[in-house]
Order: structure tokens, then sequence, then C-alpha cells
């Protein structure tokens, strides 16, 4: 019998858009875990468990990467946010129990690992012109499909007060600013003041 060689027993090569999407997984990992500074092509790399000839053919650069990883790290925020608005905020939810829920719902959206490697990219972008040049339009685009996302949350009826992108806009740059004083303050943000005041808040300028 002919001995099988190793590169018989070898596992066949993924295919070249699943080496991509490992890649992409490897670097939000790495942001979220280690942060910016940390998330280096070789860290990703072997975090990707890929050759650096296959990451360098997907990106050249680790700032392409990084960028890479967060159009990819938002599509993946928008996608599952819409999964379970369908599957936890059901349209036939009353208004007054719908607000709290909703107020909640938004809050704990800033506490996922998404968030995170978002705010490691945004703050590297401080600094560094190229990467926010290169960040800005896929945040507008972002922007877009987050307000979309939360105005399915309210649904057509509370969405559709005057006043309502008043409030959209207010929980969501307050909701933002309080999440980041959980990166040194580690607490349950279930229990966070905040949630009582934005629902009251809400209540007020919907007329609920």
């Amino acid at each position: 019998m002919t001995p099988t060689s190793d590169v018989d027993r070898a596992a066949p090569s993924p295919p070249a858009v699943d080496s991509r999407t490992r890649i992409l997984d490897a670097a939000v990992a790495c942001l979220v875990e280690e942060g910016f500074s940390a998330a280096t092509t070789l860290r990703i790399q072997a975090r990707a468990g890929i050759s650096r000839g296959r990451l360098l053919h997907w990106f050249p650069s680790r700032e392409a990467l990084l960028l890479a990883a967060a159009e990819y790290l938002a599509d993946e925020r928008i996608r599952e946010t819409v999964e379970r608005i369908d599957t936890h905020l059901p349209a036939d939810v009353p208004g007054p129990v719908r607000v709290a829920q909703v107020v909640e719902f938004m809050w704990l959206t800033f506490h996922e690992p998404h968030f995170w490697a978002a705010m490691e990219i945004w703050t590297a972008a401080r600094t560094n012109d190229r990467i926010a040049a290169a960040l800005l339009p896929a945040e507008r685009r972002l922007g877009g499909v987050i307000r979309a996302g939360v105005d399915r949350m309210w649904g057509p009826e509370l969405a559709g007060h005057p006043r309502y992108p008043q409030l959209r806009e207010m929980l969501v740059t307050s909701m933002r600013g309080a999440a980041l004083t959980y990166s040194f303050d580690h607490r349950d943000p279930r229990r966070d003041p905040h949630l009582a005041h934005w629902t009251d808040v809400a209540r007020v300028l919907l007329e609920i």
C-alpha cells in the first residue's frame, strides 16, 4: 500500500471568501480584546490561522484591514439588530410598554463587542487623517442605517410623532456618551439610573 503523504492528509484549503471572513473576525476580536494599538497584522494573522501571503492578498496594509473590519462590523451589527428587533420587539406591543422596552434595548446595544471595536477605530481616527478620511463615508452610511433601525424599534406610530426625531438623536448621543464610562467602571448596565431618565424623557416628548 502506498503511504499517505502529508499533502494527502492535509485538510482542503478553505474558500477564499472564508479566509477573508476569518481575517475580519480575527481583526474585530483583536480590537475588542486588545485595542487598536495591539491589533497588529501579525496578531490578526495568527488568530485567523492563515498564511501571511493570504492576509496580504486581501489586505495589503494594516489600515486597510482595520477599516475593512470596521465596515464588516457595521454590517454585522445591522444584521443582528434587525433580527433581534423582529424577535424581541413585536409590532403589537403597546406604546407605554414599548417605550421602556425600546429604551433598554437601545441602551444594551452600546454594551456589545461591536460598540467597543468601533470606539477603538474612532479613537485612532482622531489622530490619523487617513483613517478618518476612509472611515467617514462608512460611518455616514451606517448612521443612516442605524437611524432606520431605531425607527423600526419604536414602530410607525411612535416614530411618526413630530418630536420623535429629537428624541432619537438625544437617546443615541446620550447613550453613546454614558456607555464610554463603562470602559473603566464595570457595572450592570441594566441597573444604570439613566434608564429611568431616558424613559421619562421619551414619554414626555412622545406624550405617552
